[in-house]
């Protein structure tokens, strides 16, 4: 009951959940059946020589419509565990790729 009213006086419902964590990388496979490959690409500073450092990781990313092609630029959202690797799903596609598949 106090988390309740603590939570109404704050001006949160109790559907309200936090953010989820969004990601925009460039689809490096759509071969497999509502599933891309997203590369995201970082770039952060490195603590000793003060060099910029891209730094780049792939996440497998859940396509419902199959609608994302090799080379397009994507947002990507966090979700639930869909399967041993899929923990993101594609929430809206940025850019097209200009290459023809």
């Amino acid at each position: 009951m106090a988390n309740e009213a603590a939570a109404s006086a704050a001006g949160q419902t109790a559907q309200e959940r936090g953010r989820r964590q969004e990601l925009v990388g460039v689809v490096t496979s759509a071969k497999m059946q509502k599933t891309i490959v997203v590369k995201v690409t970082r770039t952060t500073q490195h603590p000793l020589y003060r060099r910029v450092v891209r730094s780049a990781k792939k996440y497998y990313a859940h396509d419902e419509t199959g609608e994302a092609r090799a080379g397009d630029t994507v947002r990507i959202v966090s979700t639930r565990p869909l399967s041993k690797l899929k923990r993101w799903r594609l929430k809206e596609i940025l850019a097209r790729s200009t290459r023809v598949a």
